[in-house]
């Protein structure tokens, strides 16, 4: 029976020979699982800097603003924009030029002005405070542009 058998097996080769294909398998499974569906994917290809999240809330904010405006009500900033100035960027080196500083400055005035205005100069000062978005964009981080062009 077993013993015409050309191929037997050693009994104290079971142990190795097991213990080597747990350890294949458990390598093959873990690199070829996918990723989990519930991470989002970061919109920013540098990742998810404090500026970057900054950035999209006033986007966000713009929108109702806009909106807003456009219902002939008086708009309402509520974000602390002056953390442009300090928030981390995905590039902090960008963020710490003076291009950059001198940029989040005048953007800030358009926002102090868009605060201070009244309803009838509503949409002026607010497409001012967009163009001062495309501006800073337009020179130092070109991505965002396209969503930018959506607030006017």
């Amino acid at each position: 029976m077993l013993r015409y058998c050309k191929f037997s097996f050693n009994p104290g080769f079971r142990q190795p020979a097991f213990l080597l294909a747990f350890l294949l398998g458990g390598y093959f499974f873990s690199c070829s699982a996918p990723k989990a569906a519930s991470e989002p994917m970061p919109l920013n290809p540098n990742g998810d800097s404090e500026l970057a999240l900054l950035m999209r809330a006033m986007t966000g904010e713009a929108q109702v603003v806009k909106q807003q405006i456009e219902q002939g009500e008086a708009p309402w900033l509520g974000l602390d924009y002056e953390k442009i100035l300090t928030a981390q960027a995905s590039v902090p080196e960008k963020a710490a030029s003076a291009a950059y500083q001198e940029h989040a400055r005048s953007y800030l005035q358009t926002v102090k002005a868009l605060r201070e205005g009244d309803v009838a100069n509503a949409r002026p000062l607010y497409n001012n405070m967009v163009n001062a978005c495309m501006s800073c964009h337009t020179a130092l981080c070109p991505g965002p542009t396209v969503r930018i062009k959506q607030l006017y």
